[in-house]
């Protein structure tokens, strides 16, 4: 049984953050996920099992209440995005030969890769069907179903753009950073832009109000990819789930390699050729390529550049009516702003 419908008047700021987690709780505690066959459905339950953060169904929960809906009505919307957002890291996963995910073996480690990609694959249909469920649910108009399904759909295509433009930059030798960055537009920030649209579009929000819940959402997940990208090299590992430096290894085209290689002198810029993408590099070299950028001012203007997209976002935020929503997501942001994992 779901919690009741959220009382907002003489109702405390906690009170909502406790609700909100009821909500996702039982959103997600009990996943319509067929039991037969196991072999398919099994990893489906392992994956979306691990937990994680729930920032995507969350927002969009809270960008109901902002807009002046019910989070409640918009539970299918919240499971879908959730639901695409595992999708994505599933095949993720095994395009990026990834051992670990939130420090628990990638479905493709624990079982194959043939099952991880079906596992994914059911689970973007699960999605679409939990989005279909929404209007139904929320007593929509054909209208906005019909909206809400567009851009979600639409959403779908941007993150694959940004996953294909993501492994184009695996065979080139230097990548602009306007490029970079219209990739992790793409293939991290239009699915937060996307859950905040939803969540307007659940509350019957206008165009207006809709785009400005996504414009949140967009900074929101420049600034949040970015930060993923610094903490690879400054995280706490225990922390993080994943090893810190794992993408100098791998070679990855972040935000601080291309910086990095932008500013180095000749010396250093062979020093980082020579360590990013080495599989057989050591500790000791990951470290002095995480120093390189110290000195270059890197990691300085990746925490800049982060605050900066948090800020934009929340002066999007300020466009909105005061509510406890709006202070929750305030907050949210605020906390997203300093996360160290």
């Amino acid at each position: 049984m779901l919690p009741e419908t959220l009382t907002l008047n003489g109702t405390a700021l906690q009170d909502i953050r406790n609700k909100l987690d009821d909500i996702l709780e039982s959103a997600f505690g009990s996943l319509p996920v067929p039991e037969k066959p196991a072999s398919l459905y099994d990893p489906v339950r392992y994956f979306m099992g691990m937990g994680g953060k729930r920032l995507r169904p969350r927002l969009l929960l809270l960008t109901a209440g902002l807009c002046g809906g019910n989070p409640e009505d918009a539970i299918p919307a919240a499971r879908a995005v959730e639901m695409l957002h595992n999708f994505t890291l599933i095949h993720d996963d095994i395009m990026d030969n990834a051992e670990t995910r939130r420090g628990m073996p990638t479905v493709h480690t624990k079982w194959d890769h043939a099952t991880a990609i079906l596992s994914g694959d059911v689970l973007f249909v699960l999605a679409m069907q939990q989005l279909s469920d929404q209007g139904r649910h929320a007593g929509l108009s054909d209208s906005f179903n019909t909206r809400m399904m567009q851009g979600f759909l639409e959403a779908v295509r941007i993150v694959c753009d940004g996953q294909a433009m993501d492994m184009d930059f695996e065979h080139q030798d230097a990548v602009p950073l306007p490029e970079y960055l219209a990739m992790i537009g793409a293939k991290t920030a239009a699915l937060l832009r996307c859950s905040m649209e939803l969540g307007a579009l659940a509350a019957g929000a206008g165009e207006e109000m809709v785009s400005d819940c996504g414009d949140i959402g967009e900074h929101a997940g420049l600034a949040f990819q970015i930060q993923d990208d610094l903490l690879d090299a400054v995280g706490d590992v225990s922390r993080f789930g994943k090893k810190v430096g794992g993408d100098i290894i791998e070679g990855k085209k972040t935000w601080l390699t291309i910086r990095a290689l932008e500013r180095a002198d000749d010396t250093d810029r062979m020093l980082l050729r020579q360590v990013l993408g080495n599989p057989k590099a050591g500790e000791s070299e990951i470290l002095r390529v995480i120093r390189i950028y110290h000195d270059l001012g890197v990691i300085d203007d990746a925490v800049k550049v982060i605050k900066e997209h948090y800020n934009n976002a929340l002066e999007k935020l300020a466009l909105f009516e005061e509510s406890p929503y709006h202070e929750e997501i305030k907050s949210l942001l605020d906390k997203l702003k300093v996360r160290d994992y």
